[in-house]
């Protein structure tokens, strides 16, 4: 599983109607698209759920790198975002973990993302096994829909991302509305990350 974002900053006085009926027209076009676990349509809108500047911050989760690169570079999706933005800085990252919550039968309405630096002096594998363990409270919450964990190893970052059905409790991280949640191959993601479990060394040797 590999998760991207990018995030387009928008003038305070920008309509972001614009955004909005852009989602409603297209978003549905990358609904079959391969290789695609999820893309959350995310927006920030000044002077909504304590936002104080406007944004367009699509999310992504992709089960294979073969349908990432299929949509950066030839012309089947990032183009449209280049074309109508200029070309964003695109983050991605590695991932580790997913899971579907109480509420992922319904449509989520916010979605939330924290980052949490990994102590530059220890192996990275601590935190990411924190992260994991923490997730069992998170899946309890019946307004989450789902939630991703990853990894960025160049800044050695961890990256809590996650789907809500109504503005999401304090999380010390930044949070955006969601306008569509495209998730052709949500099915492939939770079965990776049940598989990854599965034949984790340390998990086994525990069970």
């Amino acid at each position: 599983m590999y998760a991207m974002q990018y995030e387009i900053p928008l003038p305070a006085d920008y309509d972001m109607g614009i955004v909005r009926r852009r989602v409603a027209s297209k978003g549905h076009l990358i609904d079959d698209h391969p290789d695609l676990g999820l893309k959350a349509y995310l927006v920030r809108e000044r002077g909504v759920a304590g936002a104080d500047t406007n944004e367009y911050a699509p999310f992504y989760l992709w089960s294979g790198a073969a349908g990432m690169n299929r949509f950066l570079w030839t012309g089947t999706g990032f183009s449209a975002i280049v074309e109508s933005f200029g070309r964003p800085p695109v983050r991605h990252f590695v991932g580790v973990d997913f899971r579907r919550g109480l509420g992922a039968a319904e449509a989520p309405t916010f979605a939330s993302r924290r980052v949490t630096p990994i102590p530059a002096d220890g192996d990275p594998t601590a935190a990411v096994d924190a992260a994991i363990a923490g997730l069992d409270r998170c899946t309890a919450d019946p307004a989450l829909h789902s939630v991703a964990i990853a990894v960025d190893p160049w800044r050695w970052d961890l990256v809590t991302f996650a789907l809500w059905l109504a503005e999401p409790p304090t999380t010390g991280g930044r949070v955006w509305q969601v306008l569509h949640l495209a998730r052709p191959e949500i099915d492939a993601i939770e079965a990776w990350a049940a598989r990854r479990r599965t034949c984790d060394p340390r998990r086994s040797a525990t069970a």
